[in-house]
């Protein structure tokens, strides 16, 4: 999800923002994406003129419409959905936004909203739960990627109200909502009450999963995404020291600004192309490249990914692991190679159109495929075996064994780490299996690029 562009509303989870005329990690005005479309749109016209009985045929389409449908259908109406469905015919991003829908564009760049905290996409007429957003009503309630949304206070999603229902899903702090949910690979319904709320989300967070290794959590890519990781990386080594690796976590990460993510990029890479852009306009074509300054030194990364992970977020793991800067771990990502761009046709309305394909470092466009990891995860849950006691499980156990002369008198030799893997594996197995990736990654680095 690229550049000076907002998540929109249905495809608020994979939007690519473009600005057109951007250059590095810099953001200009939506605006000037639309400067050399005029002269475009005449070379074009004359390229390809409308068919004139095409457009008869609209005009006895919109008439028959007015006099025929079965409920009386004002020309407003029936013009935005004209023009709504000329653009859901391109592609399942390209939309018409009013001025709510501008309104809830920048609700999603600022990470600030009232609502449930879920990302939906508009598929095959109905709701899909692209993510979750960490800890808001929908997270805590179970919701899940991939699930479908079947119906909204009881009343069925369809084709028909599939709009009006996606704008059902935000409200006034403190509303109640009930989402019937389909979780993936399942035909059980659940009925889900939320309470609809303030959603302020801090998109990255930090913590040492053990002394030297860190743990950067980011859940979207908002304004303030890349200076919010500058911030608390800085911090979190100022405290604890160099780091001697670090996971990435991305697993239902739906994107969100180019901008952002190039900026994240850029604070793991000292040199390269972090991504190119490439679109029918000119300024559409384009080209970001890290500067120096990697926030880890150098030190190893691991990017986990699944299916959750899109638009900006397929460009962050593109752009570390074609310049083999982190191996990815996990699932094949969730294949959003477009980038779409907001053009305003005045104050209070917009067009949100599909106006280039983005390409990773390598070249290669993930549209409709996504990224393959390193590494391959199956999606799995473990629990610890359970195991009889031992009564004999060391050498110290022994009747008369000798001591070890340089043994310290607080040193509990039961305490190997093992009971520590236990925990973080059963709580979060990919997680724990990209530390012990990440941990013999950091057996390998020189011992001056150690801390």
């Amino acid at each position: 999800m690229p550049c000076s562009h907002r998540r929109a509303a249905t495809c608020a989870a994979f939007l690519l923002l473009l600005a057109a005329g951007a250059s590095q990690a810099q953001t200009a005005p939506a605006s000037a994406a639309s400067t050399s479309e005029p002269a475009r749109a005449g070379s074009t016209a004359a390229a390809d003129p409308v068919d004139l009985q095409d457009i008869r045929n609209f005009s006895r389409v919109y008439e028959l419409v007015r006099q025929a449908y079965v409920e009386k259908v004002d020309n407003k109406t029936l013009m935005k959905a004209a023009i709504t469905g000329m653009l859901a015919g391109l592609d399942p991003h390209s939309e018409y936004l009013d001025k709510e829908g501008l309104q809830q564009l920048s609700e999603d760049t600022s990470g600030q909203y009232s609502g449930l905290g879920i990302e939906v996409l508009q598929v095959d007429g109905g709701l899909k739960i692209v993510s979750p957003i960490d800890d808001t009503p929908a997270a805590r309630a179970g919701i899940r990627s991939g699930d479908s949304i079947v119906k909204i206070n009881g009343k069925l999603v369809d084709p028909q109200n599939v709009n009006e229902m996606f704008q059902q899903l935000r409200g006034k702090p403190g509303s109640r909502i009930t989402l019937t949910i389909m979780h993936e690979g399942s035909d059980k319904l659940i009925d889900m009450p939320l309470v609809r709320e303030l959603i302020s989300v801090s998109s990255v967070r930090l913590r040492e999963l053990e002394p030297g290794y860190a743990y950067i959590r980011i859940s979207q890519f908002q304004d303030d995404t890349a200076a919010d990781l500058q911030k608390k990386l800085g911090e979190l080594i100022a405290k604890n020291g160099p780091q001697k690796g670090a996971v990435l976590d991305l697993r239902n990460n739906p994107g969100g600004l180019l901008t952002a993510a190039v900026g994240v990029s850029d604070d793991f890479l000292d040199s390269g192309v972090i991504v190119t852009t490439r679109g029918r306009l000119p300024d559409a074509n384009m080209s970001f490249s890290a500067r120096p300054g990697d926030q880890l030194d150098g030190a190893p990364m691991i990017v986990l990914t699944n299916h959750g992970t899109a638009s900006a977020a397929e460009i962050v793991s593109g752009a570390l692991k074609d310049n083999h800067r982190a191996l990815t771990m996990g699932q094949r990502s969730f294949g959003k190679g477009v980038v779409q761009t907001v053009l305003p046709l005045d104050a209070d309305h917009a067009v949100k159109i599909t106006t280039a394909r983005y390409y990773t470092p390598n070249g290669t466009s993930i549209q409709a495929e996504g990224i393959k990891p390193d590494i391959a995860l199956a999606d799995l849950a473990v629990s610890q075996a359970d195991h009889p006691p031992v009564l004999i499980s060391s050498e110290a156990d022994l009747p008369n064994h000798l001591a070890n002369e340089k043994a310290s008198v607080s040193t509990d030799i039961d305490d190997d780490g093992s009971a520590a893997d236990a925990k973080l594996a059963t709580s979060d197995y990919a997680l724990a299996q990209a530390l012990n990736v990440l941990k013999g990654m950091a057996l390998r680095m020189p011992a001056t690029r150690q801390p």
